[in-house]
């Protein structure tokens, strides 16, 4: 025998050798024994308990979530029992007893005559002719009944096959049911042994998940017809292989859904590089010649520039795996493109925008926030900004030689700014922010206490708008003369807030007023009651967060959460009005009464009513 005891025990094919060795590794051995040298060897230098313990410390150690039939497939045959059972439910001492066994059987000496302790001799066959020897002395009808419903791609019906021999189903039934039992009696005998030790060959081959064309590509003799049925030997092995099954054309020892949420949360961390993600897969019993096409089969995973990154249903995660997995800032343009899915750029960008992943590292530039880095603000910020760090004034060759070497703008437009209003000319070629603009204008009520604003986590203020049929016909709409004054806006001022659609218009005559924001709805196929919340960068960008009606039946307190932007569960009452006061301006921990108050006085009468039938 010229087996090795990775031949036999699969797992020790796929896992790697820097895990087997610290266990498996004696120096009466030579390096990497169990793959290098036959399994006789190993166990008379050794002795086999020895051979056997070191792979019960393995199964214990790498494979503990395997079952035990999967570790060394032969148990499948000695003990089905405790072949099903995993390492860890049956300990070591067990584990090692069950191995031990194995081996020693497998390892005893054969009779000089070639036949096995206490077997006749017979001839050598080959396997397609040693199965047709099972169907040989069957009747028609039972061929029939094995050829189209034991072993059938497509199985007939009782009822057909009862019409086409004129019998009852049930006579079918007890007929199909004869041959099962006539088969599994056949793989009992010795004749049936070659066969039995081929199964146990293939379950090792095959693995935990194999495409299922693997399975007819075997080895030749797979695709060979069976005489006595006229079907491909694999498919009457197929059903040999008790414990797999098949799903979307994958073969799964076990439970394939089971397998795959193994394999999700292996990619729990983010991306890994492929060639790492594979040897993980296969540490999960996957071939790694097959483990690529596996990880692109698992749902909620994707393979994306030779990394595997989970890949859930937010574009507002996918955007954030494609920058993780490119290690550098790409427009939105490229990360659409990464996604390679079905959203459109608008969407991209505003959820690049508002998602606090996310940072705006150029004029057309985005990465993520856990990088670091300076976020662009917009040419004329940045101008301001680079006065500051000057200390009040700077000069404007090195404004633009600054501005032009980190970001995407040309040298025309940062003069242009710089020559604008805002900045005076202090000296020749120097500038400061001008002294003579307008005092801000103080509301009569400040952005906190007014009506449908709420504030986000990173401390911006964001107005509330309830989609109605003028908003969607495309007409201008009030905002609160907080809301704008927060905005930096005055009376008779006016604002232009940039957009991928075209630029909205803000502008404060008799009250401030926003322009049509019907192509930002359109984007989102927003309906009436959809709501909209939005404010506007320090770079002049209008913001905007869609945000559907909440669905009806919803309890009162979910309501008005959804109200404020809050669409996630929470625990109890308590936390709901903590993130409303929190929204809405009042410090951590405010009493009940105190954010009643404050929604009553901002006459937020909607939250206010949802929440007082909660009482």
């Amino acid at each position: 025998m010229n087996l090795s005891l990775s031949d036999i025990a699969p797992p020790l094919r796929w896992t790697s050798p820097g895990q087997v060795a610290p266990i498996a590794t004696d120096t009466r051995l030579p390096e990497a024994w169990w793959q290098a040298i036959p399994l006789e060897r190993a166990c008379s230098t050794i002795g086999t308990s020895e051979v056997a313990g070191r792979l019960a410390d393995l199964a214990l150690a790498c494979w503990g979530h395997l079952v035990l039939g999967d570790v060394l497939p032969l148990l499948r045959f000695s003990d089905p029992a405790a072949s099903a059972q995993t390492p860890e439910a049956l300990g070591r001492e067990a584990v090692h007893r069950l191995f031990a066994d194995v081996l020693q059987r497998l390892l005893e000496p054969v009779p000089e005559d070639g036949a096995a302790p206490g077997r006749a001799t017979r001839p050598d066959r080959p396997l397609p002719d040693l199965i047709d020897g099972v169907f040989s002395a069957l009747d028609e009808r039972q061929r029939a009944i094995a050829r189209d419903r034991l072993y059938a791609s497509q199985r007939v019906t009782l009822d057909e096959l009862a019409q086409r021999f004129s019998v009852t189903r049930e006579r079918i039934r007890q007929i199909e049911r004869d041959l099962r039992d006539h088969v599994e009696a056949w793989l009992a005998t010795p004749e049936a042994a070659p066969l039995v030790a081929h199964v146990s060959w293939l379950r090792g081959r095959l693995g935990s998940a194999v495409p299922a064309d693997d399975l007819a590509a075997a080895v030749p003799w797979h695709r060979t017809d069976l005489a006595t049925l006229g079907i491909p030997a694999w498919r009457f092995v197929r059903t040999l292989l008790t414990g797999y099954e098949q799903v979307d054309g994958w073969l799964v020892a076990g439970g394939a859904d089971e397998l795959r949420e193994k394999t999700r949360q292996l990619f729990t961390d983010g991306p890994r590089p492929l060639a790492e993600a594979i040897t993980l897969v296969s540490q999960l019993g996957i071939r790694e010649d097959v483990a690529e096409r596996w990880l692109v089969s698992v749902p909620q995973l994707r393979v994306l520039e030779d990394h595997v990154v989970p890949w859930p249903r937010s574009v507002n995660d996918k955007a954030e795996a494609v920058l993780a997995v490119a290690g550098n800032a790409l427009t939105p343009e490229e990360i659409q493109e990464r996604i390679g899915e079905d959203y459109s750029l608008v969407g991209i960008r505003n959820q690049l925008t508002a998602d606090d992943r996310f940072l705006r590292l150029d004029r057309n530039k985005y990465g993520l926030t856990r990088w670091g880095g300076e976020q662009y603000l917009g040419i004329r910020e940045m101008i301001v900004r680079e006065i500051e760090r000057a200390g009040g004034e700077a000069s404007v060759n090195t404004i633009v030689a600054s501005l032009t070497g980190r970001y995407d703008v040309s040298e025309s437009s940062v003069r242009a700014y710089a020559g604008g209003p805002g900045f005076e000319r202090t000296q020749r070629g120097w500038i400061r922010v001008a002294g003579t603009e307008p005092a801000d204008y103080q509301p009569r009520r400040d952005v906190s206490a007014t009506r449908r604003c709420f504030r986000s986590r990173d401390g911006r203020w964001w107005h509330r708008v309830d989609v109605n049929a003028e908003h969607l016909r495309g007409s201008g709409s009030p905002l609160p003369t907080g809301f704008a004054a927060y905005l930096g806006m005055a009376p008779g001022g006016q604002l232009t807030a940039s957009t991928p659609a075209g630029d909205v218009v803000i502008s404060w005559h008799n009250q401030p007023t926003m322009g049509s924001i019907r192509p930002i709805l359109a984007s989102s196929n927003a309906a009436e009651g959809d709501h909209v919340f939005l404010t506007v960068s320090d770079g002049g960008e209008l913001l905007t967060r869609y945000l559907p009606a909440a669905l009806p039946g919803i309890p009162g307190l979910n309501r008005a959460l959804h109200l404020i932007g809050y669409t996630a569960p929470v625990a109890s009452e308590a936390e709901a009005l903590r993130l409303i006061g929190t929204r809405i301006g009042l410090p951590e921990g405010a009493a009940r009464e105190e954010v009643l108050a404050r929604l009553r006085d901002r006459g937020d009468r909607d939250i206010l009513a949802y929440l007082e039938g909660t009482a």
